[in-house]
């Protein structure tokens, strides 16, 4: 195995609740080699972020950096976080193992969620958001 089929990626994986986008990167982040989201695999608004556009989103994206010769990657796995959820959405799962699944091999999987260190007010007011 030469070192050029020895190719490691990172592959950022942002899960929302209306959404999953699988954005694969060299292993600095500077270079983008992959980007897809749910939304670009499904019709419906509704399904944008569901496991299963996830995991058409994940396998694409997969096919893309394979193509460009990447052998494994590190997974980074987002919540949008701050004041908004802190965990992942239902896509996530389903996209890391699209991504084992597609023949890449899985390095290290890291949960980076950003977390307030108490920074701006969170939405809602004094009694909750009413329902």
């Amino acid at each position: 195995m030469s070192k050029e089929d020895n190719k490691w990626a990172v592959a950022h994986i942002f899960a929302s609740y209306n959404d999953t986008i699988v954005h694969i990167t060299d292993i600095t982040g500077a270079e983008t080699l992959s980007r897809v989201s749910g939304g670009m695999m499904v019709k419906a608004d509704r399904n944008e972020s569901s496991p299963h556009a996830a995991m058409q989103a994940a396998f694409q994206a997969a096919r893309e950096a394979k193509d460009k010769g990447v052998y494994g990657i590190h997974i980074r796995v987002r919540a949008p976080g701050g004041h908004g959820p802190k965990t992942p959405g239902p896509g996530a799962q389903a996209a890391i193992r699209a991504l084992s699944r597609a023949g890449l091999r899985v390095g290290i999987i890291d949960e980076v969620t950003p977390m307030p260190h108490d920074g701006t007010r969170k939405r809602g007011g004094r009694r909750g958001r009413r329902v």
